[in-house]
């Protein structure tokens, strides 16, 4: 079988990105659409939880095997930084990650018309007023070097168990909002972030740039947190594979 070509990765991972943001960060306007709750109680966080924990199920099961399902700029920074991947594919992933999150925002947004989505917004998230940008920055941080820790054993290492990446990641994601939600709405994400926010902005909704580099320092430097300290306790001589997916779905070198 021949490996996937650069541009079925690429779509694969502008595929994947857009169901995280649709189903993921589109079930918190959605969850307001219905509860009229926000901020939202701990039942309103675990299902928003959940659907992030089922995105990223469909996510690694659809396209793991074409492009590794990176889906996330900060993993793909981690995979680069720990030389897994080369620098032009690492830009180009967090190209197609960015297109994306546009085209899950913009999904969101044709399935809340007529609806108010400038009020309802697109699935940004904000910093907590009483917790500030640095608490927030810290919050990021923390929740995605568990994320990219866990990425990096569950599916980048190859001896993890085959097979099992998708529930690993999934879940772990869920506990991690559940914890880091309350403070930043847990993108973890740059490009969770940045398609919902921008695509918001320009329908009129509100926005919260100032903080958006909360969004992106955080969870870059924490990818790189998790990613190294991965390297220090799972180090071994044969090579990982590249990629979200474990061995058994990434065929296709990232």
């Amino acid at each position: 079988m021949s490996s996937p070509t650069l541009s079925q990765k690429l779509t694969a991972e502008a595929l994947g990105t857009a169901i995280l943001v649709f189903i993921g960060a589109g079930s918190v306007p959605l969850t307001v659409f219905l509860t009229g709750k926000n901020p939202f109680g701990s039942a309103e966080l675990s299902t928003i939880s959940f659907a992030f924990a089922f995105a990223i199920f469909a996510a690694v099961y659809s396209v793991g095997h074409i492009s590794g399902c990176h889906i996330n700029p900060a993993v793909t920074v981690a995979l680069w930084a720990t030389r897994k991947i080369d620098s032009q594919t690492a830009v180009t992933y967090i190209l197609a990650q960015l297109v994306g999150a546009f085209i899950g925002a913009a999904l969101t947004f044709i399935i809340l018309s007529g609806n108010d989505p400038k009020t309802l917004g697109l699935g940004a998230v904000a910093v907590n007023a009483n917790a500030g940008n640095l608490v927030g920055f810290l919050a990021e941080v923390i929740g995605t070097a568990i994320l990219v820790f866990t990425v990096f054993g569950a599916a980048v290492d190859g001896r993890a168990p085959a097979g099992f990446a998708g529930v690993v990641i999934g879940f772990i994601v869920y506990g991690i909002i559940i914890l880091v939600g309350p403070i930043t709405g847990a993108a973890l994400n740059p490009a969770r972030q940045i398609g919902p926010e921008i695509l918001g902005g320009i329908i009129g909704a509100t926005t919260h740039l100032d903080q958006l580099w909360v969004y992106i320092a955080g969870p870059i430097g924490g990818g790189l947190v998790g990613a190294f300290l991965y390297e220090f306790v799972g180090h071994h001589a044969t090579a990982p594979v590249p990629g979200v997916a474990t061995a058994e779905l990434a065929h296709a070198d990232a």
